[in-house]
C-alpha cells in the first residue's frame, strides 16, 4: 500500500494536487469564471476579520458538534456538492467514505460520477442536490429515485449563468473518454505517472458520465449532455422551488443565496435550511465573498431557518468567523477536492481534521466552550467589510 503523507493546511493540499493531476484536471478544479474576482474575494475577505481572543480563561475541552437538516456532525463542516469528482476512481464514493470516518454529512451533486445509491451506502448522511433540469416530471423521478436511495436531505442549486469564459483560459474538458480522447490527453496525463498509474490499476479511465441523471442501474448520459438539457430548462419560478420542496416533503436547502430579499422569499417557500452561495466564484463574477454578505441574512432570516455559508473555507478559523457571524455551519468544496485529488480517501480526513483541529484551537483562544457560544463579539469586523444586498435604500454596512 502508498504511503500516505500528511499534509498540514489545505494550502499544502492544493499544492499536491496541482503537483499530481494533468494541467487540464487541475485547471478544472481551481475553476472561477471571467476575471475570477468573486473566487479571490471569497478567499481574501476572511483575512479582512481579525479575532478578539481572551488571555486567561480557555475551556479545557470544546465542543464542535451540532446538526444541520437534522442530521448531527461531529464538527460544524459538511461536504458541498461538486460535480464529476473523476481525479480519484473512488470519486465520490471516496469522500462519502471520509465524510463518515470524521462524522459529517455530505452533499452529493447530481452531476455526480458515482450513483447515489453507491455513495448512501458509504455514508448515510446524504442530502441529495438538484438543478433545475428537464422540467418537473424529470425532476420528480430524480427526487423519487434520491429518496428510495436514503438521502435524508435535498438541495436544490439554481444559482447558475452558464458563464463560460476565462481571462486566463479554459481547460479543454473532453465530451467522453473515448479511445480518440485518450490518446488525445496521454502527452499531458503521462506527466503525471502516480496519477496516471493509480486509474491504471483500475483498467478504466475516468468517468465523465453522471449516473444520477438517469434510473437506477443505468450509466447516465455524458456531463455535457446533461449540461445542454440544464441550459435549455427554463430556470425556475418560487412556485417551482415551492413545489419541489413539498415534493421531498423533508430537509430542503436552497443553495445560492446572496440577498436578503431571496432569503425571505426562501423561507416563504417553506425552505429548511439556505446556503449563503456565489457557487465558488464560477458563476456571475462580481459577485461579493459570501462571507460578506451573511451577516445580513442571518440578521434578516435566521431566527426562522438554518443558515450555512459556502465559499472560501480554507482554514478552522475561516469557519469559526463564519460561525461568529450567524452560519450554523460551513460547506466546503475546492478544499476537500485538493485533498481527494492529492490522496484520495485519507487526503479528504487530512483536510476535515485540519479543519477540526483549527476550528478547536480559535475557540480555545476565544475562550469559549462550543460553537454555539460564537457571537460577533468575538471577532473584529471594519467599516465597509459586509454586504446588505436587497434591502432597500441600504449600502454597505
Amino acid at each position: 500500500m502508498a504511503r500516505v503523507v500528511w499534509f498540514e493546511t489545505v494550502a499544502i493540499a492544493q499544492q499536491r494536487a496541482k503537483r499530481r493531476l494533468p494541467k487540464s484536471v487541475y485547471s478544472a478544479l481551481v475553476a472561477a469564471s471571467e476575471k475570477g474576482l468573486t473566487v479571490s474575494d471569497n478567499v481574501e475577505a476572511f483575512s479582512e476579520l481579525g479575532f478578539a481572543p481572551h488571555v486567561v480563561g480557555a475551556i479545557e475541552k470544546r465542543d464542535l458538534s451540532t446538526t444541520v437538516m437534522g442530521q448531527d456532525v461531529s464538527l460544524p463542516v459538511i461536504i458541498s456538492p461538486t460535480g464529476v469528482q473523476a481525479v480519484d476512481p473512488d470519486g465520490e464514493v471516496a469522500v462519502a467514505r471520509a465524510a463518515a470516518a470524521r462524522g459529517t454529512a455530505m452533499g452529493l451533486s447530481s452531476f455526480a460520477s458515482k450513483p447515489i445509491e453507491d455513495v448512501v451506502a458509504a455514508n448515510p448522511k446524504v442530502f441529495f442536490q438538484v438543478y433545475w433540469l428537464g422540467g418537473r416530471e424529470a425532476i420528480a423521478e430524480r427526487v423519487e429515485r434520491a429518496r428510495q436511495a436514503g438521502a435524508v436531505g435535498l438541495i436544490v442549486t439554481t444559482d447558475w449563468t452558464f458563464s463560460h469564459g476565462r481571462d486566463w483560459g479554459s481547460p479543454k474538458i473532453p465530451e467522453q473518454m473515448n479511445l480518440r480522447t485518450i490518446l488525445r490527453m496521454s502527452p499531458e496525463a503521462i506527466t503525471r505517472p502516480a496519477w496516471l498509474w493509480k486509474f491504471g490499476k483500475t483498467l478504466r479511465p475516468p468517468d465523465l458520465r453522471v449516473p444520477n441523471q438517469a434510473k437506477r442501474g443505468e450509466p447516465g448520459p455524458p456531463f455535457f449532455a446533461a449540461y445542454g438539457e440544464w441550459m435549455a430548462t427554463p430556470p425556475p419560478s418560487w412556485d417551482d422551488i415551492a413545489w419541489l420542496r413539498e415534493l421531498w416533503g423533508g430537509p430542503f436547502m436552497l443553495k445560492g443565496v446572496m440577498r436578503v430579499d431571496d432569503a425571505k422569499k426562501a423561507v416563504d417557500a417553506g425552505v429548511s435550511a439556505i446556503s449563503v452561495s456565489n457557487h465558488g466564484g464560477n458563476n456571475l463574477d462580481g459577485t461579493p465573498a459570501t462571507i460578506r454578505a451573511l451577516p445580513a441574512v442571518v440578521e434578516a432570516v435566521g431566527d426562522q431557518i438554518e443558515v450555512v455559508l459556502d465559499g472560501g473555507i480554507r482554514r478552522g478559523s475561516d469557519v469559526v468567523k463564519a460561525l461568529a457571524l450567524g452560519a450554523r455551519a460551513v460547506m466546503i468544496g475546492r478544499a476537500y477536492l485538493w485533498g481527494l485529488a492529492a490522496a484520495g480517501q485519507p487526503g479528504v480526513e487530512n483536510v476535515l481534521d485540519i479543519l477540526r483541529a483549527g476550528i478547536d484551537c480559535a475557540l480555545m483562544g476565544l475562550g469559549r466552550a462550543s460553537v454555539h457560544d460564537l457571537t460577533p463579539d468575538d471577532i473584529v469586523v471594519p467599516p465597509g467589510f459586509a454586504r446588505a444586498l436587497g434591502v432597500r435604500g441600504a449600502g454597505d454596512t
